[in-house]
């Protein structure tokens, strides 16, 4: 019986409209496709890479910038040539992705928090809290949020010594792109939350005495999730991006911990003396993971609005 409920829901799934627009549009499929490699790439690259970027006593200087292996002068194993430190170059691509997609996807999670639970507080709450929680949202666009990561990356920096800071690289970086990023969500699920307090479940749930946060997490936050989710789909391709753009500008992850960002920026340097291939396959593999993203979540907001079905 369990197997033919599980059956059940399969078929149910398969035949359900978001299902049927994902089989009907091949940019969809194709953009889902280029998505899984970049995951299963980046989730077991300690397994599936050629050679361990972070392993010292692999690397050897002499092999530095070293071309792509179909070019004269490149090697059979450096598949994509290496870069200034010798490292292979498909390997550091390989464990670069697993930063920025651990990045983006935390602090996505984390801005999505942030912001569901001040949208939700504002917008049920009303008041001086809604008008306090949105002048602070109005004043935070007001600035660029790779500005904001900038500030706060700066920030935290300065007030740790050294040594730390290689250490809580990554978590600053969380940290930046998550308080630089909340306000859309908070903005998004307050309208949602303006039109859903005033219906008639909502009143209902008032009437029989059920806590305030109760009502706000149980039956107005389910009705406001679809826009958030659309919104988070998108927002990671944006959190890739802003976590590259601060490890190209030097205030991301240290160079030793190859990320897509750190290891465009050291190609950089290379790019016109003739090493194009440390800068153009690391953007490659990160335009292919933003455009990858962005597709999907553009064919979700179309495939959960209702009018365009």
């Amino acid at each position: 019986m369990a197997s033919v409920r599980i059956l059940g829901r399969f078929q149910d799934a398969w035949d359900s409209d978001v299902a049927h627009s994902f089989r009907n549009s091949p940019i969809t499929i194709v953009a889902a496709i280029a998505l899984a490699i970049c995951l299963i790439a980046a989730g077991f690259a300690p397994w599936l890479a050629p050679h361990n970027p972070f392993d010292l006593k692999t690397l050897n200087l002499l092999d530095a910038l070293t071309p792509p292996a179909w070019i004269q002068g490149g090697k059979a194993m450096f598949p994509l040539g290496t870069d200034d430190q010798g490292r292979d170059l498909l390997s550091a691509i390989m464990f670069g992705s697993r930063v920025s997609l651990v990045v983006g996807l935390v602090s996505v999670f984390f801005a999505m928090l942030i912001g569901v639970s001040l949208g939700l507080l504002a917008g049920y709450a009303g008041g001086k809290t809604e008008a306090f929680i949105m002048r602070v949202a109005d004043v935070q666009l007001s600035f660029p949020a790779i500005l904001i990561a900038l500030l706060i990356s700066g920030v935290a920096r300065a007030a740790f010594p050294g040594e730390a800071q290689d250490q809580l690289a990554i978590v600053v970086l969380v940290i930046a792109i998550s308080l630089a990023n909340w306000v859309q969500y908070a903005r998004t699920v307050r309208g949602s939350t303006l039109v859903e307090k005033n219906k008639e479940y909502v009143q209902a749930a008032r009437v029989i005495g059920i806590h305030p946060v109760a009502i706000m997490f149980k039956h107005v936050l389910p009705n406001a999730l679809g826009p958030v989710l659309v919104l988070a789909t998108i927002n990671i391709a944006t959190a890739i991006i802003t976590e590259a753009t601060l490890s190209f500008l030097g205030v991301g992850v240290p160079p030793t911990e190859p990320s897509l960002g750190t290891l465009i920026r050291v190609g950089n340097d290379f790019m016109f003396s003739g090493e194009w291939w440390v800068t153009v396959f690391p953007g490659s593999a990160l335009v292919v993971m933003v455009l990858s993203v962005n597709l999907l979540g553009d064919w979700l907001r179309d495939a959960l609005n209702p009018k365009l079905r």
